[in-house]
């Protein structure tokens, strides 16, 4: 009987593939179905592989005396330099496969291990507890990865993965050890075969370890939409579907499974009316995404996140750019970009897309998405804290470098500025005449200036906010978060964090038909532009404007191509 375990249904029975056994076979070949998070969109068919990588690693505690503690802290400087070799690879890896944003997750990690403090401490760990090296890495790294878990923010979350990550791989290196099927090394899951990946966790350098031609999904136990692995699945193209708790021990490897990374489930046993719903499921390795060319009375823009993210926009014949989320350059510099390096990427994208508009959200920082360089004060819920909008009216010294160089990069291309996280009209007003002020000395530019509905309030005054604004962006992940007060990032809750509500489309409805009336543009990023089966409804609004990830246009694209237009 079906068991409700984090708020997701699973089931208790464990399921044997071996049609050998004595269960009986009618009980062993029924559809079971399991809900969990959407990570990455897609279906696939294929035989489940279990994979053994597990968080907690058991490490005994061995003295190793006096005369071998520098035979351990040479171990332990060899392991790092391993690990570091392969961390370059991976970076070489995912820049030329997938792009450089991407490759910035192992960048991040790369710092990690060639952190002088972290270095000191393992050696300092060997030498007065005389430990091994393995010992004294698995406690100093878990030391740092327990603090971060303590904080209930996004990037803290995501670092923590990150040090458990390295944790885990430097162990690998000093056991000489790896992450294994656990059918062994002989049977169906290490053949080469077609296969969907189980396991608990799924990290970004197992995520690029796996053969992707032969990973056609992954299912997990842990991991929100935002974390690194996910991302890192998105952009590879493959589905993947995570929050299922003990899934691991509820499959086993051979069992056949379909997996819907739109809807965020699996089937186990799929019947065949199951598998008939859904022909285009991959059931051989993924194929070369080509782009498809533009619809007429539709755009299709993309959301990217560094300037290098422009050539596959560009590639995909993206009509613009309906997301530059800014943030992620200053995230990947570590540091505050200056004014300069602010314009150089700017005047990059805009150029890249040739006349195209290209909407610019301006810094949008708290909440999940932290830079520590900027010193900010812990809150108990950065959500709804000093983020956004409110961040950038108590900070001139990061909004007007920003807005010197957009106004500059004017001159290149059709720059719209976006304000993220606006409370109210007065809000955006205020914000607003702070921009201008900042640039009022420079040379004549053109610019656009609009806010994102992500805010519930806002949306109530959007036939007010279109008397004001130029235009008008809806993010539906942050504005379905706000409005049913619901972490899209947590497991536990996440499957209210859907857009099949009525208030929800009667909010996007008001909106629609307030920008109408002021006749200003209005469009729609998040993931709900990349869901085809909401596509007719938003139509029907006029929400005719979507910005979703480069490769998800040419689906997206192909989807709209089914619906009648009027």
């Amino acid at each position: 009987m079906p068991l409700m375990l984090w708020g997701f249904p699973g089931f208790t029975e464990t399921v044997v593939f071996d049609r050998g056994e004595s269960m009986d076979t009618a009980e062993m070949n029924r559809e079971r179905r399991f809900t969990g998070l959407p990570l990455s969109s897609g279906v696939a068919v294929a035989k489940v592989c279990l994979l053994s990588d597990s968080r907690h690693v058991d490490v005994p505690r061995y003295v190793v005396g006096s005369t071998g503690v520098e035979r351990e802290r040479q171990r332990f400087k060899t392991a790092l330099e391993t690990l570091s070799t392969r961390l370059d690879a991976l970076i070489q890896e995912a820049t030329k496969r997938i792009g450089r944003a991407e490759a910035e997750i192992f960048v991040a990690q790369k710092m990690i291990i060639e952190d002088d403090a972290v270095h000191a401490k393992v050696l300092e760990d060997i030498k007065q507890g005389e430990h091994t090296a393995e010992f004294a890495v698995d406690r100093v790294f878990s030391s740092y990865e327990e603090l971060l878990l303590e904080v209930t923010n996004q990037y803290a979350q995501e670092r923590a993965s990150d040090i458990g990550e390295i944790k885990r791989r430097l162990l690998d290196v000093l056991r000489n050890t790896a992450p294994v099927f656990r059918c062994g090394n002989h049977d169906y899951c290490q053949r080469g075969r077609d296969k969907i990946v189980v396991v608990q966790e799924l990290t970004p350098m197992l995520t690029m370890d796996l053969d992707k031609s032969q990973t056609l999904a992954f299912v997990t136990e842990r991991g929100g939409a935002m974390s690194h692995a996910a991302i890192l699945a998105r952009a590879l193209g493959i589905p993947a579907v995570s929050g299922i708790r003990d899934i691991h021990t509820q499959l086993s490897c051979g069992t056949e499974v379909l997996v819907d990374g739109n809807k965020g489930e699996v089937v186990a046993w799929p019947t065949a009316e199951s598998l008939a719903s859904y022909p285009s499921a991959a059931t051989s390795s993924i194929q070369q995404i080509e782009p498809v060319e533009p619809l007429e009375g539709l755009t299709v823009m993309a959301n990217i996140s560094h300037a290098a993210d422009v050539s596959e926009a560009a590639a995909m014949k993206a009509e613009g750019i309906g997301l530059y989320r800014t943030e992620f350059e200053f995230l990947a510099a570590g540091r505050p970009l200056t004014e300069d390096e602010q314009y150089e990427r700017y005047a990059t994208v805009l150029e890249a897309m040739d006349g195209k508009p290209v909407y610019f959200r301006l810094l949008d920082v708290g909440g999940d998405k932290s830079l520590p360089f900027l010193n900010l004060p812990a809150e108990e819920n950065p959500h709804l804290g000093f983020r956004g909008a409110r961040l950038l009216e108590a900070r001139p010294d990061l909004l007007r470098p920003q807005a010197r160089a957009l106004a500059r990069a004017s001159t290149h291309g059709a720059v719209y500025v976006m304000y993220p996280m606006v409370v109210d009209l007065k809000q955006f007003l205020t914000l607003k005449g702070l921009f201008c002020r900042q640039v009022a000395d420079l040379p004549k530019h053109e610019l656009k200036h609009g806010v994102m509905f992500e805010v519930p309030g806002l949306c109530l005054e959007a036939r007010e906010v279109f008397k004001h604004a130029d235009f008008g962006s809806i993010g539906s992940n942050d504005l379905i978060q706000y409005l049913f007060a619901v972490d899209r990032n947590n497991e536990r809750v996440a499957y209210d964090h859907s857009p099949d509500r009525a208030v929800f489309w009667t909010l996007l409805r008001a909106i629609a038909e307030a920008a109408a009336e002021n006749r200003r543009p209005l469009s729609l990023c998040g993931e709900l532009a990349g869901l085809p089966q909401y596509l007719p409804r938003l139509l029907e609004m006029n929400i005719r404007t979507l910005s979703v990830s480069a490769r998800s246009i040419p689906s997206l694209r192909r989807a709209m191509g089914s619906v009648k237009l009027d």
